[in-house]
């Protein structure tokens, strides 16, 4: 990421988000996308646009192996089962949990940190129970998430964030 005319600009060098902590985008030869815990790899040569189609690819596989894997663990503590965990291209809601007990997640969310991704998965869980925002229903949430205004707080400075950058 580097700010050019007070814009965001995503570049080789740059820095993007996974789990609310910032890693290097780094040109690597070859077609294949990764991720090691150190940085993001794309192939060289590739336009902004590319790296951000690059860099949302590798969110989504990221998102369906580490969200899938804390819903499960988060449902189990709270005793609950979804039909589906699904990973989705969301742009306007970071979860959604419909009537027929499938909870849904936007790719985004895995750009927050831990505290505030299992926020999202609670909330998203406590909708098997209460399909509302009634105060049984965020008693549910505050039973497993304490600060949760405090989460909510940080997930509408992310917005902010990936709206400015174009995450949008």
């Amino acid at each position: 990421m580097s700010l050019i005319n007070d814009r965001f600009v995503l570049d080789y060098g740059g820095m993007v988000l996974y789990r609310g902590k910032e890693y290097p985008v780094t040109a690597r030869d070859g077609n294949k996308l990764a991720f090691d815990g150190r940085a993001f790899y794309i192939p060289p040569g590739l336009s902004e646009d590319e790296i951000r189609d690059a860099c949302a690819q590798l969110y989504r596989v990221l998102a369906k192996r580490h969200i899938t894997a804390r819903a499960a663990e988060l449902a189990g503590k709270m005793s609950l089962t979804p039909a589906a965990v699904k990973i989705t291209s969301a742009k306007t809601r970071w979860g959604s949990c419909s009537s027929r007990n499938n909870i849904n997640f936007s790719w985004r969310l895995i750009l927050a940190s831990d505290p505030e991704i299992d926020y999202v998965i609670v909330h998203e869980l406590a909708h098997l129970v209460e399909m509302n925002h009634s105060a049984r229903f965020w008693r549910i949430v505050e039973s497993v998430i304490p600060d949760r205004k405090k989460q909510e707080s940080r997930l509408r400075v992310l917005e902010r964030r990936l709206f400015d950058e174009g995450w949008g």
